[in-house]
């Protein structure tokens, strides 16, 4: 545990980082910012990257006045965490009237000290599966040739393999591709929901660019089936996810994905059937528990109604239907999940901390996958217009609390396997936090 807070990082425009030993880093919550308290830091996860933000200033606290002020040496710098870790802070800067809109990427706050640098998070999984030293190069290589040279006709495992595995480098796929746990299936090009951060699709009059192509093709039951069953059958903890981030939504492509699960489970019983989804159609959720879905996770950047509409933009469903896919999965004993976008100084007010209580209470969720916010935080605040946040509890301490009152609540980074759901989560959650 560190004695003192890292120093401040700043970048010269050109990808060089330095630290400003007269400045103390801080953290961003909402629109302002705040001292971190020294054991908030651990060193950045290997894995982690860091970014220099244009046309950004810095903010830190004089080591010798102890105010807060601006540095001028060069730009704003801040940190990709990797995934099973999640921010407690956002990098904290003031914005130049030139600044661009920041890609679709995480921006949490980091520091340096005695050689290493630091961020304010923490390990909230500790499931290995996107462990950065898991993956051998050659051997995703192999299996993705593999994997195409059994199956030279599905559409699916060829973008599965060209584009996800080789191209975008998606954990998920890269899993895949080396025959292990989640096994990643896209189903869906359309969507019913228009999200200001979509990483695969955005307008082209806007100020970003999504992160990855969408899915231009509508899977058969059968190209599922086909690569699906082999992995279920053989990969250690195996997985089955409908509904990744390069497609839309998969709850529109429901009678794809039920006649798929009943082909599915005609060869094997083994493994879990997941689907993430925005949750919207209710009806189809229970179509497809009644076909053999054994989990669901359902995305939201908030459990205030208000906020949710304000970021996903739903047409022609309501933030109550999320709320109805949640109790019906759980009606057939399946598992839920809320995939949780955390932005500090949103998503730990104390007006959604009530919120999200109210939500656990009446779905009997049975976990949180505390996810870190891909979206530049200022664009993100004015697009859904927030200009107050409200009293704030800060992340840890709203953790804290939700684990208090609610003690079989599992927090995590990734959906579990039945396995995991049905035996020891192995992990201690004070051990982490």
């Amino acid at each position: 545990m560190l004695n003192q807070s890292p120093y401040l990082l700043y970048s010269d425009g050109k990808g060089n980082i330095y630290e400003d030993k007269s400045l103390y880093a801080v953290g961003r919550a909402g629109w302002d910012a705040f001292p971190v308290a020294a054991e908030d830091w651990i060193e950045l996860p290997d894995g982690g990257n860091l970014y220099e933000l244009p046309d950004r200033k810095s903010i830190g606290i004089d080591v010798h006045t102890g105010n807060m002020r601006l540095c001028e040496k060069g730009w704003a710098v801040a940190a990709f965490i990797p995934p099973a870790h999640t921010g407690l802070y956002l990098a904290a800067y003031e914005s130049l009237p030139e600044a661009p809109t920041l890609p679709l990427f995480c921006y949490t706050a980091a520091g340096w000290l005695n050689n290493k640098f630091y961020v304010p998070a923490v390990r909230i999984e500790n499931d290995i599966r996107q462990e950065h030293a898991g993956y051998d190069e050659q051997k995703i290589q192999n299996g993705a040739a593999h994997l195409l040279e059994n199956y030279p006709h599905n559409r699916l495992v060829k973008h599965l393999m060209q584009n996800c595995c080789l191209t975008y480098h998606c954990p998920a796929a890269r899993n895949l591709s080396l025959g292990r746990w989640e096994c990643p299936v896209p189903t869906s090009p359309a969507c019913n929901a228009n999200c200001i951060g979509c990483i695969s699709f955005q307008p082209e009059e806007e100020t970003i660019v999504s992160t990855q192509d969408r899915l231009t093709f509508r899977p058969t039951a059968e190209e599922i089936a086909e690569f699906t069953v082999p992995h279920l059958l053989h990969a250690p903890y195996p997985l089955v996810s409908f509904g990744q981030g390069c497609e839309g939504e998969p709850l529109l492509m429901w009678e794809t994905i039920k006649e798929s699960i009943f082909e599915i489970r005609k060869h094997t019983n083994r493994g879990s059937i997941n689907i993430n989804t925005n949750g919207s159609k209710p009806d189809a959720v229970k179509a497809l528990c009644e076909a053999g879905l054994n989990s669901i996770r359902v995305s939201m950047n908030s459990a205030q109604s208000h906020i949710y509409t304000a970021y996903y933009r739903p047409n022609n469903y309501m933030f109550e239907d999320l709320i109805e896919s949640l109790k019906t999965v759980r009606s057939f004993n399946g598992w839920t999940s809320i995939n949780y976008f955390v932005f500090p100084g949103m998503t730990d007010t104390v007006e959604e901390y009530e919120a999200l209580r109210k939500l656990i209470i009446e779905t009997d969720l049975c976990m949180i996958q505390w996810r870190n916010f891909n979206i530049d935080p200022d664009w993100y605040l004015g697009k859904i217009g927030v200009t107050e946040t409200g009293e704030m509890l800060g992340v840890k301490q709203l953790m804290e609390l939700l684990k208090e009152e609610f003690p079989h609540l599992r927090f995590g980074y990734y959906n579990p396997s039945i396995e995991r759901i049905k035996g020891n989560f192995e992990k201690d959650f004070a051990h982490y936090v």
